[in-house]
């Protein structure tokens, strides 16, 4: 029951200014801005979609603009900026570019690059007509191209003296063409080689030590684009990985509890802040962007931290029965070109299903690579660690890291990009039977014909086949479909203890939102070739039995399952036969 007037969720923002002065809730990232001016002055940094990078730049043009000084005490007083402001707020003309606003695809990109820039210096030279030379805007005509812009307004203003601060979000919107589709490679390596639009756009912010450009920020998802420009913009400083920036955009755990604490006291609560977190964690949580943060806490996806208060508050304090918000899956529906770039999808060799059956991969982390040579196995795990399907788990050797699927959002998403695979290569379920399926699973503990149907689903497969598919694709094929369902939180791979081994499949019940859910099931899996013998089988089946015994032991299920009834499962397959379907 409201007691008051609370701030507003502000999930979707981006207007920084707006959600200042009209009463939204500010998770304050301010402290931040003394880090980024003790860098170099040339910023790039790299995160995932929808993690918050707009409303960062947004507040930081704010921040710096020269028009907006006598709206400092509004924006800043009360934030811990305002408390300790430095000596460059609001000195600075800013120019904001957001290259996502770039109409059309690769094929016509120069012309929309000029036509969008002549839109934002031209209204660069009205906002500062007074600060810059008498008949600047004017004179912008003249300019043609985009980098013809750029030189212009940079003369303008050293002309007067002042100091330009220049923003750029999305530097890498059209990459995904290229990554798309192949067909595009001729057109965007004209672009960012060579004397490509965009590379001279790049080569115009160089523009040397009297330049008045004093300091430019660049953000994107990848660094595939800046890498194809090295040439042409070799003076930026990537401090993605630097530990000192690893929370500037996402929630830590502690900022999460503090939003909800301050919820609470204007609505009412089904769930304590405890409860809340253990729900959203598995979900939202467990970003690491340094491997020098591993010991830090682990950052929230914003976006969806966000979604889901105001779904859990617009719904009275019951939780969202839909974890992952509609507009962030259609964000990653973009990335299926993913599956595409997986070149040992083919030959059972995939990386993603490798990582969707392990939950994670070793590699070395590549700070830039060119587009052509995205397919080579390091740099696309890199891929998906900025891309966000991968975050940061530890050390491997000398100089590799340890990368994991850091949540259910994402796992959810690579098990969706495994059954698209699957469907191009004629492997697929009726998702309707599956549902139903599972919905008697859970209800009534009829757990056999679910696996029936998706082992009569591989035979019909390996029958159309010349080359049967081997265990990669048995066990991703099952993984993705038993695990793509609402009814339960799939937990792949599950940490069963001190010596106990890790569970291939927990099926967690979702009991908060499906509440007759009377069926909770621990799954192992196991594969031999078609050439295995019955003496094989039956001892792959004794040692799942053993582990079965220790896993469904562990603190995480006994904890979670209850009311449920427990269904320990082996499933072993012997090529593409399900050998042992069977509950012990």
């Amino acid at each position: 029951m409201e007691i008051g007037k609370p701030k507003r969720i502000p999930y979707g923002m981006q207007n920084w200014e707006d959600v200042r002065l009209d009463n939204y809730y500010y998770v304050d990232k301010t402290r931040f801005i003394q880090e980024i001016e003790g860098s170099n002055k040339y910023f790039f940094f790299i995160r995932p979609r929808r993690f918050g990078k707009s409303l960062l730049m947004n507040m930081l043009r704010q921040y710096y603009d020269v028009r907006k000084a006598d709206l400092f005490e509004r924006l800043f007083g009360d934030l811990w900026i305002g408390s300790h402001p430095t000596p460059t707020h609001n000195k600075y003309l800013v120019l904001y570019l957001n290259f996502s606003l770039i109409a059309g695809g690769i094929e016509g990109y120069e012309e929309e690059l000029n036509d969008y820039c002549r839109l934002m210096t031209d209204d660069f030279c009205y906002r500062y007509a007074d600060l810059l030379p008498e008949g600047a805007k004017d004179g912008l005509k003249e300019q043609k191209t985009a980098r013809g812009m750029m030189n212009y307004i940079d003369l303008m203003a050293r002309r007067t003296g002042q100091q330009i601060y220049l923003f750029i979000d999305e530097y890498d919107h059209f990459t995904n063409d290229i990554l798309a589709n192949p067909a595009t490679e001729v057109a965007y390596k004209a672009q960012t080689h060579g004397t490509g639009a965009f590379r001279e756009f790049f080569n115009a912010l160089k523009g040397g030590t009297d330049s008045a450009i004093k300091r430019l920020f660049i953000t994107g998802v990848s660094p595939v684009t800046m890498d194809d420009l090295t040439s042409g913009f070799n003076i930026g400083t990537n401090y993605t990985t630097q530990p000192e920036f690893n929370a500037m955009v996402g929630f830590t755990e502690q900022e999460v509890r503090e939003m909800l604490d301050y919820y609470r006291q204007f609505y009412t609560f089904s769930h304590t802040t405890d409860q809340l977190i253990e729900v959203m964690k598995p979900w939202y949580d467990n970003y690491c962007f340094s491997v020098k943060c591993l010991n830090d806490s682990p950052m929230y996806n914003s976006d969806m931290v966000l979604y889901f208060v105001d779904n859990y508050i617009r719904n009275d304090g019951e939780l969202p029965e839909k974890m992952l918000d509609a507009n962030i899956r259609t964000d990653y529906n973009k990335l299926r070109m993913l599956i595409r770039k997986d070149r040992g999808f083919e030959h059972n060799a995939s990386i993603i299903q490798h990582i969707v059956e392990t939950g994670g991969i070793a590699a070395d982390l590549k700070d830039h690579f060119p587009s052509e040579s995205i397919t080579d196995p390091d740099n696309f795990v890199s891929l998906l660690y900025y891309f966000g399907m991968l975050s940061i788990a530890g050390r491997s050797g000398l100089r590799g890291i340890k990368f994991r699927i850091p949540n259910q959002v994402v796992r959810e998403q690579l098990y969706g990009y495994l059954t698209r695979a699957y469907q191009e290569n004629d492997l697929s379920l009726d998702s309707r039977s599956r549902d139903i399926l599972m919905d008697n699973m859970a209800l009534y503990g009829d757990w056999h014909p679910y696996f029936d149907y998706i082992a009569e689903t591989l035979r019909r497969f390996s029958s159309q086949r010349d080359k049967q598919k081997g265990e990669a694709y048995v066990h991703g094929f099952t993984l993705a479909q038993t695990c793509l369902n609402n009814i339960y939180l799939p937990i792949s791979e599950l940490d069963a203890g001190v010596g106990n081994g890790y569970a291939d499949i927990y099926l967690q019940p979702r009991l908060g939102v499906y509440p007759d859910i009377a069926h909770s099931y621990v799954l192992e899996l196991k594969y031999l070739p078609g050439s295995a013998t019955d003496t094989d089988v039956a001892r792959a089946r004794e040692t799942a039995i053993g582990q079965l015994t220790r896993y469904a032991n562990a603190v995480a299920i006994e904890r979670t399952y209850k009311p449920t009834q427990l269904h320990r499962l082996i499933l072993l397959w012997r090529g593409m036969e399900l050998a042992v379907a069977e509950e012990f």
